[in-house]
């Protein structure tokens, strides 16, 4: 009798992986590739393995499959115009899956991610930057609601006395008449 297969499945190697992936990044270890930012005279340079960078990223997956083998296994990559903290921030992310920026840097860890071509961090920015938004727009009309409130009960307390309309005026050949339209509809009969 033939034994049915069953499906044997890792909830935590995944982010087991990762995590020693970043170990041996952050140790230099089996580092094939070395990535050198530069912005505005700032400089420096981060070792990164080649198969984590292709993976999530479509800039790094271009470039790596392109490149001609030159002087041994190790290669070098130049990103200019790429701020230090925000590719150190990119790195943790891609060997992590996570990674805690300030709010301001948001949109450009946005920048970068479309820049590397990384879609797992561009949709993170993107539904962060929603959030953000929704939450800014909640405050707003919050905002909105008690600032009506306020207005709306500062009115009923000082509500100005309406002054009496003013009499009305008779039409040349007329009498006003004190009772309005009844009472002339009463004079024609």
């Amino acid at each position: 009798m033939e034994s049915s297969p069953v499906l044997l499945e890792s909830k935590s190697s995944p982010i087991n992986l990762l995590n020693e992936m970043q170990q041996l990044r952050l140790l230099g270890h089996l580092c094939d590739v070395t990535v050198s930012v530069e912005y505005q005279g700032v400089r420096a340079e981060f070792p990164a393995h080649k198969a984590v960078l292709a993976a999530t990223s479509k800039f790094f997956k271009e470039v790596f499959l392109n490149e001609k083998p030159v002087d041994g296994p190790r290669s070098n990559v130049f990103l200019n115009e790429v701020q230090v903290a925000d590719f150190a921030s990119f790195l943790e992310f891609v060997y992590t899956a996570r990674v805690e920026v300030e709010e301001d840097r948001v949109q450009r860890m946005l920048e970068i991610a479309e820049k590397l071509k990384c879609l797992d961090l561009s949709e993170t920015c993107f539904q962060l930057k929603k959030q953000m938004l929704e939450s800014v727009l909640l405050e707003l009309q919050s905002f909105s609601e008690s600032q009506g409130a306020d207005e709306e009960g500062a009115g009923l307390a000082a509500k100005p006395e309406r002054e009496p309309p003013d009499p009305p005026v008779a039409a040349p050949g007329r009498a006003a008449s004190p009772e309005g339209p009844a009472a002339r509809a009463r004079e024609k009969t």
